[in-house]
């Protein structure tokens, strides 16, 4: 049963599915961040000083908390467009190497020295 589970544990996928989970944990910090730290203050300013309010996540009107919605709303607009740009560039980098013409193979000796004969039997 050990060893089964290596074997599971040891094949590309699984391996491939943990790498993308932890950078994408990663990457959710980054975008959290830019969203939290920088897009928000940047933009809501003016409406949290009318609110008397210094974060997005503070927004609540009777109890319910809005402005944490908001936040989600924002994190994940940023994060699906960031993606798709991301996506979109892998996708041309693809089509722009597919359309690349592939290389002339390179004759081999016997190819030259036939093409020599070839060429003299013209001549003559």
């Amino acid at each position: 049963m050990l060893k089964e589970f290596k074997t599971f544990i040891m094949r590309g996928n699984v391996v491939d599915l943990a790498v993308a989970v932890i950078i994408g944990a990663a990457f959710n910090a980054i975008v959290g961040s830019l969203i939290n730290d920088v897009i928000t203050p940047l933009l809501l300013k003016p409406a949290f000083a009318a609110m008397h309010v210094d974060k997005l996540e503070n927004l609540a009107w009777n109890g319910v908390l809005y402005g944490k919605f908001l936040a989600s709303v924002i994190n994940f607009l940023v994060t699906a467009f960031v993606i798709f740009m991301m996506i979109k560039g892998m996708n041309k980098a693809k089509k722009k190497k597919e359309e690349e013409p592939a290389a002339a193979p390179v004759p081999t000796t016997d190819q030259v020295l036939l093409t020599e004969i070839r060429d003299l039997l013209k001549n003559k």
